[in-house]
């Protein structure tokens, strides 16, 4: 995945993307070509060395039978919005502004591991839905359902883990932009109702540069010195070197 320095998701962000996430898509290469398919997965950070997604797909598709080549990955995204150039401030300062879309996405890699087992397969469902009903003011519970439904339904779908060996995510949040188009684009995708959206900017926004204050040039009064291998010289001393701001 490209990466700018200024866009790279930090382990918070990460952790809280992979745990709340809705459903993902899961892509291995085969012989057979790239196969995907999107499902809900949950994510358990104590699997393995470096955490798993557990998930589930339906006996009849071919993605749990195919072997994979290499790893798999997961794309997982967060929310995402588009970005209006009539929101920056400084369209009306020079108009070099284009429009563009905020996102939060993670591209997850590890082993592709099928667990063809009724008894993985039913705890994993029943986190499955614990993760999406717990909120819900009359939660739904498996065991609301009929057993011998249940267990037919469990007969109909195999289950997958994939363990993490690395993940490379990404949260393009308007944070390349000044503060007052930041503060546009907060508005804008609020008026659009990208609420979520909205609050991963506002979240994400750099801190604000304090400004350096001003140099007095030197005059014939007050002449600049330097010392250079024993020997004084007079003349203009230039201002150190400000940093440079990588803007890619």
């Amino acid at each position: 995945m490209y990466i700018p320095a200024h866009f790279a998701a930090g382990d918070g962000l990460v952790t809280e993307l992979l745990t709340h996430h809705g459903a993902a898509d899961l892509v291995t290469a085969t012989s057979q070509g790239l196969l995907a398919t999107m499902l809900p997965f949950v994510y358990d950070p104590g699997a393995g060395e470096h955490g798993a997604l557990l998930g589930h797909v339906a006996r009849n598709n071919d993605q749990w039978k195919v072997p994979p080549i290499g790893e798999a990955m997961v794309i997982v995204r967060g929310a995402d919005a588009y970005v209006s150039p009539s929101w920056y401030r400084s369209r009306t300062e020079h108009g070099r502004v284009v429009p563009t879309w905020n996102y939060v996405t993670a591209h997850v890699y590890g082993r592709l591991v099928v667990h063809d087992d009724p008894v993985w397969v039913e705890a994993l469902v029943r986190r499955l839905t614990a993760k999406h009903e717990a909120e819900r003011e009359h939660p739904w519970s498996v065991d609301d359902a009929p057993p011998p439904f249940v267990a037919g339904q469990m007969r109909a779908i195999v289950g997958v883990e994939v363990a993490i060996s690395r993940i490379e995510a990404k949260a393009k949040l308007s944070q390349n932009r000044p503060q007052a188009d930041i503060d546009g684009v907060v508005e804008g995708l609020r008026a659009d109702g990208a609420v979520q959206v909205a609050e991963g900017v506002e979240r994400a926004r750099p801190a604000a540069r304090p400004r350096l204050p001003a140099r007095r040039l030197p005059g014939p009064s007050t002449p600049a010195l330097s010392q250079r291998r024993g020997r004084v010289h007079l003349g203009y001393m230039p201002p150190s070197r400000p940093t440079t701001w990588l803007v890619r």
